[in-house]
């Protein structure tokens, strides 16, 4: 193969990974073009990508609204994913590592039936959840969308593959040096595990931050909402303004892009090496 047909391979490659680029971020920047228009121009039905004029208007009115309190819940929604995100973490990492690197009976029993309720539908658990909250008093407070998904099973499932990628010599050294089993989670099998962890914090993280229907049955008042049963309850009220259903949805964007784009690195190891061996 020439020099020239592989240089015009690599830009049909290009061409092709630029096209879908656009097609995937042409609703995002759609979407903040809307937010700085002004009402009239944002329900025009000439669309338009550049705002003519542009204006902070939208977000002055969002930001400053008595009826919805859009930072408040951008601060609940914050504190609960991120406490959410850092509990299932706790749970799941001592789970994930008894099941992948301790030898007991059923051991594989119990991972089958901790696998086996991915396939239950979430909507299932909606009513004995509820009723968990409700006897634990925690309806209309931010525990009740922080503990209940806290130990789910895909999290022990995600760290799971990824220890039992460790190798053995590294716990036999440990032990050798007078380490018990905790000090070899602790000191060596968490550390090793720093992409996988920030992969499921980043995926717990945005699983709570986008979670709109358990928010619902369990957030009574309006200031005790978080950002999706919000902006739900905003939409209603604004079915026709687009310039500020826009700058919600930009709002609500703004955390997501940030943790990703920090923690991308991490990601991109994390799912390479975890969910696809063991």
């Amino acid at each position: 193969m020439t020099r020239d047909v592989r240089r015009l391979r690599r830009a049909l490659l290009h061409l092709v990974l630029a096209v879908i680029a656009a097609l995937y971020l042409s609703p995002l920047v759609y979407m903040v073009s809307t937010s700085f228009k002004t009402r009239e121009g944002a329900g025009s039905t000439e669309p338009r990508w550049i705002p003519d004029p542009a204006t902070l208007d939208a977000y002055r009115e969002i930001l400053n609204s008595a009826d919805s309190p859009i930072v408040a819940w951008f601060a609940n929604s914050l504190a609960a994913a991120t406490a959410h995100a850092a509990l299932v973490l706790v749970t799941a990492a001592p789970a994930a590592y008894a099941l992948a690197r301790l030898r007991f009976r059923g051991r594989n029993a119990i991972f089958a039936v901790i696998v086996a309720t991915l396939f239950v539908p979430p909507v299932v658990l909606l009513i004995p959840n509820f009723l968990i909250v409700n006897e634990l008093a925690w309806v209309d407070s931010l525990p009740a969308v922080i503990v209940p998904a806290a130990a789910g099973a895909f999290g022990v499932f995600f760290l799971r593959q990824f220890f039992v990628t460790l190798p053995g010599e590294l716990e036999e050294a440990a032990e050798l040096d007078g380490c018990n089993r905790w000090q070899i989670f602790t000191t060596i099998a968490l550390p090793l595990a720093r992409p996988a962890l920030v992969t499921l914090f980043l995926l717990s993280f945005l699983t709570n931050w986008n979670d709109f229907l358990w928010p619902i049955y369990v957030l009574l008042s309006p200031e005790s909402l978080t950002l999706p049963a919000g902006l739900g309850n905003f939409q209603g009220a604004n079915n026709i303004r687009y310039d500020l259903l826009m700058t919600g949805a930009v709002i609500a964007s703004l955390p997501v892009i940030a943790l990703y784009l920090v923690a991308q690195r991490w990601v991109i190891e994390g799912i390479s090496r975890s969910g696809l061996k063991g």
